[in-house]
């Protein structure tokens, strides 16, 4: 049950947010709103606003949609050809280009924004544990065990230049493979110094081979670092912009082969995920949501028919021949991008049942 609330409660969120992305944007673009739903199918409740939108929860939690005035249909595939003027200056599809393009853009935005804003949050309020330069365990047999290295020793200098955090001392070993190093040991209120040679490593194959050094220590202390709000932000565009870099290049393997497709996840993988990071208590959460969020963002600007990417596609290429294609071509191009759309979904819904061994299962029982 924890598991279903936490995973209603994050993906409720990131609809609405994108979802009012489109709203907030239309709604300034003089385009009348006619509902706003949180889900699919048969509505559960909901309630009329001033301006006469239609705020509803419905049945099925897999998604939502804004139905502006005019459009056939909640994807905006399509339009009516009965307004008259009046009823025209309202209407979607009867705004200029700019305008729509502004519109279905402030979807995968908002997802974007809300991303940096969660991340600000995590950075400014929440904190980034990062690990002390203190020993934890040492491994038996290791440079470190063999220079006499004891848990909680504190490392406050190598080769003479003071560190703050294990990752600095991390760096310098790792570019010193078979190089001996000084370090300055802080122990028992003394300061000693131990000479150590990193042990040369390799990883990788063929062409990927890597070579570094290895002191054979875990880290022993942390510490909860907060930031101000202006490093925040900025740690927070980073992390945005790296992730979004990550995914697209992550997508790019699958597409190329290089990576295995079977890491695509669908609606019970992200179910199962919400719940183990809840459990984790609101910062890991946090991070997860702003982690699908941008997922949300990027799906939704791919150049397919029926997501909003498809919709820009259009646009752009009304903005070449200086009229929109024509009623069929549109048409035809939804009813592609709708099968494009429900193929993934149907194939990532198979990941997650062959991760979860489902199918293994069924074999158990039919053998």
């Amino acid at each position: 049950m924890e598991t279903l609330l936490a995973f209603l409660f994050v993906l409720s969120v990131l609809v609405f947010v994108h979802e009012y992305g489109h709203y907030w944007v239309a709604i300034r673009n003089g385009v009348k709103v006619e509902a706003f739903s949180i889900g699919f199918g048969p509505e559960l409740f909901g309630w009329y606003d001033k301006k006469g939108t239609r705020w509803k929860v419905s049945l099925l939690p897999l998604g939502g949609y804004v139905k502006m005035f005019g459009d056939m249909n909640p994807a905006s595939a399509g339009q009516r050809d009965d307004l008259d003027d009046e009823e025209r200056k309202h209407a979607f599809h009867h705004k200029g280009l700019a305008a729509r393009a502004a519109i279905v853009f402030a979807g995968p935005l908002a997802n974007f924004l809300f991303a940096i804003i969660v991340f600000t949050v995590l950075f400014a309020a929440v904190g980034q544990q990062r690990a002390l330069p203190v020993v934890g365990e040492v491994v038996d047999g290791s440079p470190a065990a063999i220079a006499e290295l004891q848990s909680q020793d504190r490392i406050s200098a190598i080769n003479g230049q003071p560190i703050d955090w294990f990752s600095e001392l991390s760096d310098v070993i790792r570019a010193n493979a078979g190089t001996p190093v000084s370090l300055s040991v802080l122990r028992d209120g003394q300061e000693i110094e131990v000479q150590v040679t990193p042990e040369a490593v390799t990883s990788g194959e063929g062409d990927d081979v890597e070579s570094f050094g290895r002191l054979g220590v875990t880290a022993g202390a942390f510490e909860t670092q907060r930031d101000g709000i202006i490093d925040a932000t900025g740690k927070a565009f980073s992390s945005t912009w790296n992730l979004i870099a990550q995914t697209m290049s992550a997508l790019g393997e699958m597409i190329s082969g290089e990576r295995d497709s079977s890491e695509l996840g669908g609606p019970i993988r992200i179910a199962q995920m919400s719940g183990e990071v809840a459990e984790g208590g609101i910062g890991p959460l946090l991070f997860f949501m702003a982690y699908l969020s941008i997922s949300l963002g990027l799906i939704n600007l791919m150049p397919v028919p029926v997501l909003d990417g498809g919709h820009l596609v259009f646009y752009a290429i009304e903005a070449v021949r200086g009229k929109p294609l024509g009623a069929k071509a549109q048409e035809y191009g939804f009813r592609l991008g709708a099968g494009l759309v429900f193929s993934l979904i149907i194939f990532a819904t198979w990941n997650d049942l062959t991760q979860l061994g489902v199918w293994n299962f069924f074999k158990g029982l039919a053998g």
